[in-house]
């Protein structure tokens, strides 16, 4: 007997274990198919295997270094196998941000951790001990969260802020500033959880505001947290000149959504000498423009300028991608509504503004329908977008920058997401706020990894790298005669030492 290789059509090989019969080849086990290098040894030595079992000519002796290596394994135990992989992956990028100069080990782990298992701080502790041998007690722990914020985060923010630098070549000309909201699940208020508007459509429970800045291709700058019952635009122009102040920014043109368009902010703006790109709000525009927009017949693609104040213009652009888009929507929001309404759950305090259900209109005194003249009306704004500027920009280079708008959308999503900002485990403010710090360090790590993994054109995700260095092992052992203890990586898989790579070659 003997063991074959055999190439598949669909690139693979299977791994036989084949004995000639009379003449002829027989199979007589196939043992397994892999793509892999790595795999398809693994398959040969359990081939191997198979066929010294079938033989029936097990080896009558054990050789003096089959005995060593024996005796060797034999003093092994679960103690001396660690989980390594997300210290020498995140633990590296951690390091070459500059993070490692904070010399806090508390910290360092619990931002490792954050990337590799998400979880509470005491299935934190949990992991940290069984998987890496790190013992934190939970009291400690708790005790360094209540110093975190006021003595870490200036720091923290100083850190994020020249790595962005660096990796932006000394260029903030243009930053992007948005808020999101996190809820808890417990129904109590206190100064800083806050019942209010919810971005998670979570307006009954206690919330808090996160603002974020970062820069172009969404490289952090700096954050602030707020009231859950705060109104976001009144947070713009504090938020910038408290940014302004502690990283000494030269006024870079700001960025932001429509949700922080008001006629305060522009005035603010201006005031203190900001240029800016707002998303606008076309149909709040006064009659008077709004009759202007919709006298233009624009193609896809197509932009038209219109002159608001001094130095102000509105920028408007359509596209036939967005116009499909916003009549899906649409009809998504009739369908619902329709069905809300046959289903009697609609009462007098379900006619507002918010949503669709602004196509909502009271019948009488009590009866409620759907004002499907609003309804039709609204299709001449499909595909339409609008921008507010008092930059010297062309109009295109206004929404290209509007465009990178979509990386501090992605990286509340990561946040939330992928480094499972939330739930909140903690009540007390200053856990709350060392829980976001501790976040916010471990979303500029994840960001610099996507970094590095596109320029090296890899085609690992960040999730599917994060989820490899779960099993990536260290070995700890006792050479039986010198009694030297050594350490070794076990062997990776192609995905692992693909990453491993990455990671040693720029950091």
């Amino acid at each position: 007997m003997f063991v074959r290789k055999l190439r598949n059509r669909s690139g693979s090989q299977s791994v036989q274990v084949i004995q000639k019969i009379h003449g002829r080849y027989k199979v007589i086990k196939t043992v397994g198919s892999a793509t892999t290098q790595q795999e398809i040894e693994k398959l040969v030595s359990l081939a191997r295997q198979e066929v010294e079992r079938l033989s029936a000519q097990p080896k009558l002796f054990v050789s003096e270094n089959d005995a060593v290596i024996e005796q060797a394994f034999s003093a092994l135990s679960n103690a001396h196998i660690r989980t390594l992989g997300p210290e020498i992956i995140f633990g590296r990028i951690y390091d070459y941000i500059g993070f490692g100069d904070i010399g806090e080990e508390f910290f360092r782990h619990l931002v490792i951790a954050r990337l590799a298992f998400p979880l509470s701080k005491l299935k934190t502790i949990d992991y940290l001990y069984r998987y890496q041998g790190i013992t934190l007690d939970i009291d400690a722990v708790y005790r360094f969260l209540d110093r975190l914020n006021d003595k870490l985060k200036p720091q923290v923010e100083q850190i994020a802020f020249a790595h962005t630098s660096r990796v932006l070549k000394n260029k903030i000309s243009v930053v992007f500033y948005d808020m999101t909201t996190l809820y808890f699940e417990a129904s109590d208020e206190d100064d800083l959880r806050r019942t209010g508007f919810s971005k998670d459509g979570k307006h009954q429970c206690p919330q808090i505001y996160i603002g974020l800045l970062v820069g172009l291709g969404g490289y952090a700058i700096g954050y602030d947290i707020y009231e859950g019952n705060i109104y976001e635009g009144h947070t713009l122009i504090p938020f910038l000149e408290k940014m302004s102040l502690k990283f000494n920014l030269n006024k870079p043109i700001v960025v932001a959504d429509a949700g922080l368009l008001s006629n305060d902010n522009i005035k603010s703006l201006e005031a203190n000498h900001y240029e800016y790109i707002l998303g606008a709000r076309l149909k709040n525009e006064s009659e008077k423009v709004k009759a202007a927009i919709l006298q233009t017949q624009l193609i896809d693609g197509a932009t038209k300028s219109h002159k608001k104040l001094a130095n102000t213009r509105l920028i408007v652009n359509y596209s036939a991608a967005r116009a499909k888009k916003d009549a899906y929507n649409r009809k998504r929001g009739l369908n619902r509504l329709e069905k809300q309404l046959k289903s009697g759950r609609l009462t007098k305090s379900s006619i507002n503004n918010k949503g669709y259900n602004k196509y909502l209109k009271l019948k009488g005194d009590v009866a409620i329908e759907v004002d499907y003249e609003k309804y039709n009306y609204d299709q001449v704004w499909d595909g339409l977008k609008g921008y507010v500027t008092n930059t010297k920009l062309s109009d295109n280079e206004v929404i290209e920058n509007y465009k990178n708008l979509w990386h501090i959308e992605k990286a509340f999503r990561m946040s939330k997401t992928d480094l499972r900002i939330r739930p909140v485990y903690h009540r007390l403010k200053h856990r709350i706020e060392a829980h976001i710090c501790i976040s916010f360090t471990a979303y500029c790590i994840y960001k610099e990894l996507e970094r590095v993994l596109y320029e090296e054109k890899s085609s690992l995700s960040l999730k599917k790298a994060a989820e490899i260095t779960h099993n990536m092992y260290r070995v700890t052992y006792t050479l039986p005669e010198s009694k030297h203890t050594k350490t070794k990586l076990l062997n990776m898989d192609d995905e692992q030492a693909e990453l491993y790579q990455i990671i040693c070659k720029n950091f």
